[in-house]
This record gives structure tokens, C-alpha cells and sequence, in this order.
């Protein structure tokens, strides 16, 4: 029959989540926060269309490509490294942790060298209402993405002593953190960088 094993039993499904619940509170809680200031963000567009589109075109799309591709990237390594927990080939795991860690430090370096470009340049968190959200949004951002990279650093040091599930949960939980900065990077780049086009 439809939707049983091949020992006439339907197959078991696990409906829990992956990793600590507390852990997607926090994520949920904290995605609420963003959405708050994007409907900030949204709402002074909306009053200050052309202001809005004329400091939008002093940023670079293409590092704000380039870092969404480098997080996908990177959670793409987040994923591989769930596969491999839950084989509990540790030493997979924490090799492919590692990865998911060099790609997304990348970040880091595009971002700096975006915010050096910016700041010498004179523009800074005051010169418009658009920077002032685009400074605000992305340092925050920021600090998220730092923490995410001091949780995989954990992460791969647990993976070098594993505690069976005890591990596996810890491994799934730096995950859905990391896939929660993926994510918000996906609505920032699009919102800060090409919603309204260019003067």
C-alpha cells in the first residue's frame, strides 16, 4: 500500500526539530525583531522614494551578489555537515564545519573592505536616512554573523571529542543559527541593494 515499508508498516515520522528548541526561540524571536526594522525601513522608503533610490546607487551590487553567494555557499557546507552528524562520521562532520567556516569568513573581508570604501568616501551612519538603516541593518547583521562563526568554531571542537546525540543536537542547532544569518542576508542584499533600482 501506499505510504508503508515493505513490512506493511507505515513508516515512522519524526516531526520534532532539528537541535535544542531553545535555540529556534531564539531564532524566531529574533527574525520578529528584523522584520520590525525592515517594516521601518519599508515605511520611510515609502515617504522618501527618490532619497531612498539616489543613496542606493552608491552601493556596489555586485559585493552584495558576491556576499550572498559566499553565505549560500558557506550554509551549503552547514548542510553537508548535518548529512554527515547524523551518519555520525564525526571526522566528516568537522571537516566539512571547517569548510562551512573558511567560505563564510570570506564574508568578513567583503564586507570591511565595503565599509572602508564607504567611510572614505564620507558616508557614513548620518548622511541619510537610507545609510543610516544601511549601517544600522548591516552591522547588526554583522555582530550575527560573527557570533555565527565563534558557534561553528564550538561546533568543530566538539566534533573532535563527540558525545553520539549529544553532539549531533549541538551540531543541528550551530546549523539552523547559521542558516537564520544565510537568510537574513537574503532579505537585506535585494532590500539595500536593488529594491527601487538606480537614479
Amino acid at each position: 500500500m501506499h505510504g508503508q515499508s515493505v513490512t506493511g508498516k507505515a513508516p515512522e515520522r519524526d516531526d520534532t526539530l532539528p537541535g535544542d528548541e531553545g535555540v529556534f526561540f531564539f531564532i524566531t524571536a529574533d527574525m520578529a525583531m528584523f522584520a520590525v526594522f525592515f517594516l521601518l525601513f519599508m515605511v520611510g522608503q515609502a515617504q522618501d522614494p527618490e532619497g531612498y533610490r539616489a543613496s542606493r546607487a552608491a552601493l556596489d551590487p555586485m559585493l552584495g551578489l558576491g556576499n550572498t553567494l559566499i553565505l549560500v555557499f558557506s550554509g551549503w557546507w552547514m548542510v553537508r555537515a548535518v548529512e554527515a552528524g547524523r551518519a555520525e562520521d564525526w571526522v566528516l562532520a568537522r571537516s566539512r564545519v571547517l569548510a562551512a567556516m573558511l567560505f563564510g569568513s570570506a564574508f568578513a573581508i567583503t564586507k570591511a573592505y565595503e565599509y572602508y570604501a564607504k567611510i572614505s568616501k564620507g558616508i557614513t551612519l548620518t548622511t541619510s536616512e537610507f545609510f543610516g538603516y544601511y549601517f544600522a541593518f548591516t552591522g547588526i547583521h554583522f555582530l550575527h554573523f560573527a557570533l555565527g562563526i565563534g558557534v561553528l568554531a564550538i561546533t568543530a571542537g566538539k566534533l573532535a571529542r563527540p558525545e553520539g546525540a549529544k553532539t549531533r543536537i549541538w551540531l543541528e542547532s550551530a546549523a539552523a543559527y547559521w542558516h537564520m544569518v544565510d537568510l537574513l542576508w537574503m532579505v537585506l542584499f535585494p532590500m539595500l541593494y536593488l529594491a527601487g533600482g538606480t537614479a
